[in-house]
């Protein structure tokens, strides 16, 4: 089993997607050992608690800088052993100390098929309305590692979601999240938990992909 860490840092609608692939056995080898909030009202928290998973807070707020605050989010993954981090909803940028650490080893989710839509000037729902403004057919959600670079990184799993005529920035974020970023994070979680992602040269290989679906996710 791989000790896995959720970071989060509002409602945990991404780590709900994590708490029932665990409940229905699609993540067979992950343990959630922990969730850890930047946030201490996050209710990402209570959605953990109900699930049983361990809670803990590292409230931003509490430190001076952002390389601080990394140092505690670090010390915190290492005193639970924690093998596989995970980000769901968490709004700060992963510092160096924990990139170092943990290189290769960090997995998130972005609401478009990266590289499109990754300005850093675009974020939250600003995204969607990038998308609807170049009049793109299809947009969805992108599983990947995390590096130094904002938004950008291996791809380990894509999902396309289409946007319809008519669709709102509010619409298709939430067609997104759900048709999308909790499909590929869950698949995503299990497929490094089995052992069967590998990065080479920038790009990630999976191990028996012919089992995969063309769009790179699950059928």
């Amino acid at each position: 089993m791989v000790k896995t860490a959720v970071l989060v840092s509002g409602g945990g609608v991404n780590l709900q997607s994590l708490i029932d692939a665990g409940v229905f056995g699609e993540i067979p080898q992950c343990e959630l050992t922990a969730v850890i909030s930047s946030n201490p009202d996050a209710y990402a928290l209570k959605r953990a608690e109900i699930a049983g998973i361990p809670c803990y807070v590292v409230d931003r707020g509490l430190f001076p800088s952002q390389v601080v605050f990394s140092f505690a989010i670090l010390d915190k993954l290492r005193d639970l052993d924690i093998e596989l981090v995970v980000l769901a909803g968490f709004e700060y940028e992963v510092s160096q100390p924990v990139l170092k650490y943990y290189g290769g080893r960090i997995i998130d989710t972005y609401p478009s098929l990266m590289p499109a839509f990754t300005d850093v000037g675009l974020s939250g729902i600003g995204i969607q309305k990038a998308a609807i403004d170049a009049g793109v057919k299809l947009t969805g959600a992108t599983a990947y590692f995390v590096t130094g670079k904002p938004r950008s990184g291996p791809i380990i799993l894509q999902k396309a979601v289409g946007v319809r005529e008519g669709d709102t920035p509010a619409a298709l974020q939430r067609r997104i999240l759900e048709e999308g970023e909790n499909i590929v994070l869950p698949r995503a979680v299990s497929l490094y938990c089995e052992g069967r992602l590998s990065i080479e040269n920038g790009k990630v290989h999976i191990a028996g992909n012919e089992e995969e679906s063309p769009d790179n996710t699950t059928k």
